[in-house]
C-alpha cells in the first residue's frame, strides 16, 4: 500500500452533530477541505503562492461516501493520495477514519482545477508542483470503484 499524506486531524464537537446525534454532513466537507489546503500546501500551492502569482484553485467535482458514524468526541484523522495528474486539474482522494478505531468514516474524491484568477480560466499547473503531487500518486479502492 503506498503511504498517504496526513492532512488534517480534529475532534468531532457537540456542534457538529445534528439533532439525530451523528457529525452533520457540512461537516465532513469542512473537515475535507481543511486537509485539501494541506495537500496544497504541501505540493507547493500555499496562499502565499496563490496570492503572489494570481492563482486559484476550483473544485469541478466532488464525490463522498459515508461509511461509519462520527459522533461528539470522536478524534478524526484524514489521509490523502492523488489519483492523477494532468497539465491543469488534480484527482485526489482524502480518506477521513476515526482516529481511536481506525475505521473509515468518509471517504471523498475531487477534482481541483488551477486558475489564473485575473482572467478567470484554467491554466496549467506549475512543472514543480506536478512533481510534487505525482509523488502523491497511490493506489486505492476507492467505495465507486468495486
Amino acid at each position: 500500500m503506498t503511504t498517504l499524506l496526513d492532512t488534517y486531524r480534529g475532534t468531532v464537537y457537540p456542534w457538529h452533530c445534528d439533532h439525530m446525534n451523528h457529525m452533520n454532513v457540512m461537516f465532513y466537507v469542512g473537515k475535507f477541505d481543511e486537509a485539501t489546503w494541506n495537500l496544497m500546501s504541501h505540493i507547493g500551492m500555499n496562499a502565499a503562492f496563490l496570492r503572489k502569482h494570481h492563482r486559484g484553485m476550483a473544485a469541478v467535482d466532488q464525490r463522498i461516501s459515508y461509511q461509519r458514524e462520527l459522533h461528539a468526541g470522536n478524534t478524526v484523522a484524514i489521509r490523502t493520495g492523488i489519483v492523477s495528474v494532468g497539465e491543469k486539474k488534480v484527482i485526489f482522494f482524502h480518506e477521513m477514519r476515526n482516529a481511536d478505531t481506525d475505521e473509515v468514516s468518509a471517504v471523498t474524491l475531487l477534482t481541483g482545477v488551477h486558475m489564473d484568477t485575473q482572467i478567470r480560466k484554467a491554466c496549467p499547473l506549475p512543472e514543480g508542483v506536478r512533481d510534487l503531487a505525482r509523488e502523491l500518486m497511490a493506489d486505492y479502492v476507492l467505495p465507486w470503484s468495486s
